[in-house]
């Protein structure tokens, strides 16, 4: 784990339809229940059509905006890996990058207007000093339902995180109805025991 700072950010990136909405409300819960105070922001850019989708965490203490500034995120959750290219410049130099290796190509792709980055592996590890690259939807579809990979996702990252497992099961049970809590939690753990 690495050592909490005042204010933790984490950056949570994909495209709509992904989840990383309800990922971040569940990264709040925790950190709510964890006792810290937490401020969110998110940006949806065309979410329904596929579009990127950004959410802000930060917690700490005191936590006053909830802008996260450019270096200085501890972890960037990316549920797609071009969409962790495009948002890098939030991490901190010494944070971790956690990224789904499901690809998504966008609509500037498939009509020429843009190249979606070859190499995948190679390049993340070009442009971040600390990534795992995890197949998170494959463990989700193991589990029974693709849907949760957003939450293999959080399992994975929350290694990286100072907040007690007591607060992610909370967390979990707070977001996420109840017909769907079963197959979340079993995504969550094989995500924090590294898929």
């Amino acid at each position: 784990m690495m050592c909490p700072t005042p204010v933790t950010s984490i950056v949570l990136v994909g495209v709509g339809g992904q989840g990383i909405l309800l990922a971040s409300d569940i990264m709040a819960h925790a950190a709510v229940h964890a006792g810290y105070q937490v401020k969110t922001n998110e940006v949806h850019g065309m979410a329904q059509r596929g579009g990127s989708v950004i959410a802000q965490i930060r917690y700490g203490r005191a936590v006053h905006s909830p802008l996260v500034e450019e270096g200085t995120a501890r972890v960037l959750g990316a549920l797609e890996a071009s969409e962790a290219i495009r948002f890098a410049h939030y991490l901190a130099t010494d944070g971790e990058a956690i990224v789904s290796t499901q690809t998504i190509i966008p609509v500037t792709v498939s009509s020429g207007q843009a190249t979606y980055p070859a190499q995948m592996d190679d390049t993340l590890r070009q442009v971040f000093s600390r990534v795992r690259y995890l197949d998170v939807v494959a463990v989700a579809e193991r589990l029974g339902n693709a849907r949760a990979a957003n939450t293999v996702l959080l399992g994975a990252l929350s290694q990286s995180l100072d907040l007690p497992l007591d607060a992610w099961h909370a967390a979990l049970a707070a977001c996420v109805p109840e017909k769907h809590r079963q197959l979340n939690l079993h995504a969550f753990m094989a995500g924090r025991n590294d898929a």
